[in-house]
């Protein structure tokens, strides 16, 4: 993978009177080394990566699955057309379906590349709540999650050291952003934009506590690893409801039926 960074481009940002800001896009989400063209960039390249792992991340062909793949875009597209996704036109929001029944996930890399696996898409019980879901992926994206993260865990040493050529470190950026875990601000910054994007739709805003509520009526039976070091889903379970609340969202339809006739595609 090659990485992209400039030298000259570090240390302008390193030393530039706008350290620490960003775009005004990230409500606290601390500052970023990273520019909004090199998440597009460090996002295509990603994605190239985990595409060319077909053990690891078995896609399903969109060519052979135009139904499948419709529905979920169309999800996609409702959510962009509220004019509310910050880097709506500049990021590329292009989604891949994961064909694995047992893994209950789905994120998005910097620059808008979205990843569901068919385990999350037949544990959720309608529409409403996988848009919630994937309006939080979305979330992450949009307020740049993965590359302000991976300034605070790297660091300007080992960027600076990327940007010389120095293979070790670009390895170990690549690495750390697929298996990249979000802090809990993140979290909780981006289950907001979730309702966030979801009220004025015809969606529950809060359609995304969904997933956690019936991970709470479960008992926490076939809780993914991932979630373990998240906000506890009671928190966010009220503060789902809480924000659509106050919001003023009114929302209600889930769309049950055309939900289950999307799930028996896979």
């Amino acid at each position: 993978m090659k990485f992209f960074l400039s030298v000259i481009s570090i240390s302008f940002i390193i030393t530039s009177c706008g350290l620490g800001k960003d775009d005004g896009s990230a409500p606290q989400g601390g500052f970023n080394l990273f520019t909004v063209e090199q998440d597009k960039q460090l996002g295509l390249q990603v994605a190239q990566e985990i595409e060319s792992n077909t053990t690891e991340y078995p896609i399903l062909d969109s060519a052979s699955n135009v139904k499948a793949y419709k529905y979920i875009y169309d999800i996609r597209n409702k959510i962009l057309a509220t004019g509310k996704v910050r880097h709506k036109n500049e990021f590329a929001w292009r989604i891949r379906i994961v064909k694995d029944d047992k893994t209950m996930n789905a994120f998005c890399t910097p620059g808008g590349y979205i990843y569901v696996y068919t385990g999350i898409i037949k544990y959720l019980d309608n529409e409403a709540e996988l848009a919630g879901v994937m309006g939080h992926e979305m979330g992450h994206a949009d307020l740049r999650h993965s590359t302000r993260q991976m300034t605070k865990i790297f660091g300007v040493q080992i960027l600076m050291n990327a940007a010389l050529g120095d293979s070790s470190a670009v390895a170990q950026i690549t690495t750390g952003l697929i298996g990249l875990k979000f802090s809990r601000d993140h979290e909780t910054e981006a289950d907001r934009m979730s309702v966030e994007y979801l009220c004025g739709t015809d969606w529950p805003a809060d359609g995304a506590a969904g997933f956690f509520e019936k991970i709470e009526a479960s008992g926490g039976v076939g809780v993914p690893e991932w979630l373990s070091t998240h906000p506890s889903p009671n928190n966010r379970i009220a503060n789902y409801h809480t924000w659509a609340k106050e919001a003023g969202c009114v929302g209600a339809e889930k769309y049950e039926q055309r939900y289950d006739e999307f799930k028996r595609l896979f």
